[in-house]
């Protein structure tokens, strides 16, 4: 696809602080598709229509609503510490309070932020679901109605998300409080670092004759001759675009994107578009090559469907890069040069190459992996490799533009999984402290505001139900 690689989005999820997201509303937390679905008829324990079961200030909790979050939870697999119809409505009511506090603080969420969440839904329900086909299918709903009922939910829990924030502040913790948590931790209780790793690699990018690449040109030009002649676009899209997520709705980009979402290249294309008429020249981005069709623009962001092709890479092309790279790993071995020196000079990687070849983590913004959080065909060789060892070359194919390469990599550290001590793991016990510390202020402030909020709750809401914080029932 043309828009920019996924490490956007998961900066941006990155910002996510772990203590925030559990005093997130449950519907937002574990939403899943099920939410999305109309429940039209009865709900609940009793198999009656919808009914108010809580109010928290002037918002009303429904029936429905708790319902949806619990059918969330189940598919989720999520175990309650108590009756999830006593623990989700109370959940919602937290975050009506911040999204209350949020209105009266005139905290704001922007449209690409929302944007870039309901991404993020959608991907993960395509990755579970297996395609957009079978999520349509599931849901009953196009792609665009699924987005649509996602928004409003992705808006609330941003919001929340910003409320927390700024109610929690710069939290700052000493090393003698890290060390004073630790001292005072229980042995069973004293978290467990799993194994790390942490990796160099080197990539080449396999030449593709120039041949394939006239060749590729050819066809999008016969595409373009064609729809100047009146065949659609769209269909066009669906039968040949290689950009599979979009193909399937004629070539039609998921939503209105501004430049930096884009590929440069893509990008100075499409925005020069003017008439929905016409057909753009063919442009070469890291993805492959294009012709665009505009859809609509709005403002400083855009609406576009293209066509995309990508070179063949013939297996000599593959066969020669990765002998090139057994060839470096060689020179290194021999101390012609260092692993360091070969990925700064050679490397085709832009990410890694300004960093000796040091691989990130976009997970945690450190350079050290859990083997889970490699990209599989990395974490397979590295599984088997000494610290210092160099693999021999092999092929990837990363998720981020879908073409192929040939990479070594040199394992730098490995870090046994253990149990964390102060001395090795500070770092991990800082954050531990430091998100036992925002949880505190927030719990406070849930504390605090609930004196001040007027609650109602259905009796047979209430009946039996000890709630975590018990400022819900006045006497």
């Amino acid at each position: 696809m043309p828009y920019a690689p996924k490490e956007q989005i998961e900066t941006f999820l990155l910002a996510l602080d772990n203590s925030m997201k559990k005093f997130m509303n449950f519907k937002w937390i574990a939403f899943l598709a099920l939410t999305l679905l109309s429940f039209t008829t009865s709900y609940g324990q009793d198999n009656v229509i919808d009914e108010v079961v809580w109010v928290v200030g002037d918002e009303a909790i429904w029936k429905s609503e708790v319902e949806e979050a619990r059918l969330s939870a189940l598919y989720e697999g999520r175990r309650f510490e108590g009756d999830p119809y006593c623990v989700i409505p109370e959940e919602i009511a937290v975050q009506k309070l911040f999204l209350h506090q949020a209105a009266l603080d005139s905290i704001e969420v922007s449209e690409s932020e929302v944007i870039q969440q309901v991404d993020y839904m959608i991907n993960l329900y395509i990755n579970n679901i297996g395609s957009r086909e079978k999520m349509e299918e599931y849901f009953n709903k196009t792609s665009t109605q699924i987005r649509e009922s996602l928004r409003e939910n992705a808006r609330e829990g941003l919001t929340v998300q910003k409320m927390q924030q700024q109610l929690v502040g710069e939290v700052k913790v000493t090393p003698a409080e890290v060390r004073r948590y630790f001292k005072d931790l229980p042995p069973d209780s004293i978290p467990y670092i799993p194994t790390q790793v942490e990796v160099e690699i080197i990539t080449q990018q396999p030449k593709v004759p120039l041949e394939e690449i006239e060749s590729v040109k050819e066809r999008l030009r016969e595409f373009t001759d064609r729809v100047n002649k009146g065949e659609s676009f769209t269909m066009l899209a669906r039968m040949y675009s290689e950009d599979r997520g979009s193909a399937m709705n004629g070539g039609e980009l998921p939503r209105f994107m501004g430049r930096a979402e884009l590929d440069p290249a893509f990008a100075n294309v499409a925005f020069n578009l003017q008439s929905p008429d016409k057909v753009s020249k063919i442009v070469e981005s890291e993805f492959g090559f294009h012709i665009i069709q505009l859809v609509e623009k709005r403002g400083d962001r855009i609406k576009v469907r293209h066509i995309l092709l990508k070179p063949h890479i013939p297996e000599e092309s593959i066969t020669a890069a990765n002998a090139r790279l057994d060839s470096i790993a060689d020179d290194v071995r021999k101390g012609t040069f260092t692993f360091e020196e070969a990925a700064e000079r050679l490397s085709h990687d832009k990410d890694t190459r300004n960093n000796h070849g040091l691989l990130p983590n976009p997970h945690n913004n450190t350079s050290k992996f859990e083997m889970q959080e490699l990209p599989p065909e990395i974490a397979k060789v590295v599984d088997q490799m000494e610290v210092g060892e160099i693999s021999h070359a092999f092929t990837m194919i990363p998720e981020d533009t879908g073409k192929e390469e040939c990479v070594i990599v040199k394992l730098k550290s490995r870090t046994n999984g253990h149990k964390a001590t102060v001395a090795d793991d500070y770092q991990n016990l800082k954050n531990i402290v430091l998100e036992k510390r925002r949880q505190e202020l927030l719990e406070k402030w849930i504390r605090g505001k609930q004196r001040h909020t007027y609650v109602r709750i259905a009796d047979s809401w209430k009946k039996n139900c000890t709630f975590k914080y018990p400022g819900w029932i006045k006497e």
